[in-house]
């Protein structure tokens, strides 16, 4: 499997209508997932989610580059059933932000998903799936606030305190489209991990189960990263962070 990574400039992204064939063709295998993955953890909840059945980079005038996504509305059991089955429509993408929390000292807050999730145990800058909350105004989807709401629901974050990298670095991994953007932190790494876990000790149900400030590459091989979470931040603690539209 492959890893791609690319800088856009920005994201355009906006909601459409999209009849799923896997949901109606499998939908005795998405029901039969659900209930096992209920029986496991009777937290999940089946709402709607946004997916994206369309995607494509495009150059415009005077170089600027943007990613342009379609995303419409599906149930969350049908999204985590493809998934569990090993993403058997290609045409279809989960697209969605993350913000790369930076520390003033250079390391990077990553979160270990807590037991309700989907994913629980695995590392992650913070994100979700997009849902129709990140609608707005004339059909488009914003999937930078979704990266400002998630930052502040799962660590009590707030994205306007810190400053923000202009583009948005898009890693596609599989039918896995991360949007990240950095939000670089004055406060060193001490200082943001104790806040974040401040906050996550008010909450009576945290979506995270604890966080970690990386700074070294070792972290690289813990498997409980996702591949697209591991080229990130091999870019990032490495050194690089301009990346060229198309490289690998």
């Amino acid at each position: 499997m492959t890893v791609e990574i690319v800088e856009v400039d920005r994201l355009e992204c906006s909601f459409v209508d999209h009849r799923w064939d896997f949901a109606e063709e499998c939908s005795a295998r998405i029901e039969r997932n659900w209930q096992e993955r209920r029986r496991a953890n009777p937290a999940l909840y089946d709402g709607s989610v946004l997916l994206a059945c369309r995607v494509e980079r495009v150059i415009g005038e005077h170089g600027a580059r943007t990613l342009r996504v379609s995303l419409f509305k599906t149930r969350f059991s049908y999204f985590l059933a493809w998934r569990d089955l090993g993403w058997p429509d290609k045409s279809i993408y989960n697209c969605f932000s993350m913000p790369a929390v930076r520390a003033s000292d250079g390391a990077y807050l990553v979160g270990e998903m807590g037991p309700s999730h989907s994913f629980a145990g695995q590392l992650y800058f913070p994100c979700g799936t997009p849902d129709p909350s990140d609608i707005v105004a004339g059909g488009c989807v914003d999937l930078a606030g979704s990266l400002v709401r998630e930052l502040a629901e799962e660590t009590g974050l707030a994205a306007a305190e810190a400053n923000a990298s202009a583009n948005w670095t898009v890693i596609y991994d599989c039918q896995k489209i991360a949007c990240v953007k950095r939000l670089d932190f004055a406060a060193p790494s001490h200082a943001l991990a104790a806040k974040v876990r401040a906050f996550l000790a008010t909450e009576s149900a945290p979506e995270l189960a604890d966080i970690r400030m990386v700074s070294s590459q070792e972290v690289l091989s813990d498997s409980r990263l996702p591949a697209f979470m591991v080229a990130y931040l091999a870019r990032a603690l490495g050194g690089t962070d301009e990346i060229p539209l198309g490289a690998g």
